[in-house]
């Protein structure tokens, strides 16, 4: 608790001295910004025709910052010697890892409220030199994008800039995943961006779109020992949240689609409560069908998955988003998109 208490007061004396000094393109672990203002910047500049883009993986990158080189960017700014100090013991504090103490040679412990700023300040050197290159880009933290008009100014872009990372910052470039292509084809942030009518626009990208789905079949797998109630409040919980981040996508159709697959699952989860036709029966009734209905379905032998599909006359969107509280996704990203 100490520790974290003396490394927030130094995150706090370092703010107000660096905030001056950071670029508008540098958007992570800044007061009053966030993912969306980074975005943002992208579609800005995507408009503006720089649509190749050089996607930096600094490989590992909170765990292979050089302390001396973080040390001397720091003393040109704090002058303070006892700041300075306590900064460099804080990197040489060293982690505990599998039961054993392990001294830190290079990296700024992640967790602390320390190590953004840190983090930030170091890249603040990569952000003045491309700056002074005249370029465009958008950082958020250590996922910087470089923007450019053409595939040959992009590829150029990467070969000089890559050797000034490595070779005066003293960090490590994944050149596997630092990449040049046109803008359709990144993921940033969780979106993708794609051109509307001479404009560009966000949407989803879809490995963000499958680590959602993951998560709702995590969330409504059969087995699981949760509570209706609980399952519910997790989904919803969940969902708000996700929407909320990606409200500035276009993905209403997703959402439709996404929803019907959803309640598809919950519909799922149910019968599989429902094992024997004793309890169908009462649960059917208890819905108002026919009776034929009723016995029809509570004698139903068809697997889970199959059987979920008649239950749409039962459990009915209405009674699952009104009644029983479950998620309406598409009713929620169409109260909170951002039209732009």
């Amino acid at each position: 608790m100490v520790d974290r208490v003396i490394q927030q007061a130094i995150a706090q004396e370092l703010t107000p001295l660096y905030e001056e000094q950071f670029s508008d393109n540098s958007i992570g672990f800044r007061p009053g910004r966030g993912a969306h203002d980074a975005l943002e910047r992208c579609r800005k500049y995507i408009n503006e025709g720089y649509v190749y883009v050089v996607s930096m993986d600094l490989q590992s990158y909170f765990d292979t910052v050089n302390h001396s080189k973080l040390i001397e960017v720091l003393s040109r700014t704090v002058k303070d010697g006892r700041v300075i100090s306590l900064i460099h013991k804080y990197l040489k504090a060293g982690v505990m890892e599998d039961g054993g103490f392990h001294a830190t040679t290079e990296g700024v412990p992640q967790g602390g409220p320390l190590s953004p700023s840190c983090g930030n300040v170091m890249l603040n050197e990569l952000d003045k030199e491309l700056e002074r290159r005249g370029h465009k880009y958008v950082r958020y933290a250590d996922d910087c994008l470089i923007l450019c008009k053409s595939r040959k100014s992009a590829e150029r872009t990467m070969e000089n800039i890559v050797p000034f990372i490595t070779g005066k910052l003293f960090l490590k470039v994944n050149l596997q995943k630092t990449t040049v292509s046109h803008v359709s084809k990144i993921k940033y942030l969780g979106y993708g961006f794609y051109r509307h009518k001479g404009k560009c626009r966000m949407r989803i990208h879809p490995k963000s779109v499958a680590k959602m789905k993951n998560r709702i079949r995590e969330l409504t797998t059969r087995g699981n020992k949760w509570s209706n109630q609980e399952r519910e409040e997790k989904l919803r919980s969940y969902a708000r949240g996700w929407i909320n981040y990606y409200r500035y996508a276009d993905m209403k159709s997703l959402m439709e689609q996404t929803d019907e697959w959803l309640r598809h699952r919950i519909r799922a989860v149910y019968w599989k409560q429902w094992k024997k036709v004793r309890t169908r029966y009462k649960m059917l009734r208890a819905l108002h069908l026919p009776e034929w209905k009723v016995h029809e379905m509570a004698n139903c032998r068809k697997g889970v998955w199959r059987a979920a599909g008649m239950l749409n006359s039962a459990l009915t969107k209405r009674i699952i988003v009104d009644r029983l509280g479950y998620p309406d996704m598409t009713a929620h990203y169409l109260k909170v998109r951002v039209n732009y």
